[in-house]
């Protein structure tokens, strides 16, 4: 696999658990980049707007512009199982075992 590829499928972990550790499943675009960045993930602002747009063609999250340019993302039931590794769905990475 490509390291881009792999890059792609563990930001895309990282979002979803992300959402998973918000009161109400629920982030704006811009502190999920913050949240990646924290992280050690690199990503640009496309990467994460890209990647959110991903994961709702998937159902593991639902989105919303609140404001023009701002996304608010909310993690699906799917997308749950997804981040903790109930589920799997080709494209995000699957988490370690604990």
């Amino acid at each position: 696999m490509p390291f881009a590829q792999r890059l792609r499928e563990d930001r895309r972990l990282v979002l979803l658990r992300l959402l998973q550790e918000q009161r109400g499943y629920m982030a704006n675009s811009s502190v999920l980049h913050a949240g990646l960045q924290f992280m050690g993930v690199a990503s640009t602002r496309d990467d994460v707007r890209t990647d959110l747009a991903w994961l709702q063609e998937q159902d593991l999250a639902a989105l919303s512009e609140v404001v023009p340019g701002v996304l608010v993302a909310t993690l699906t039931a799917r997308g749950g199982d997804v981040a903790t590794g109930q589920a799997v769905v080709p494209g995000v990475s699957r988490p370690s075992p604990k």
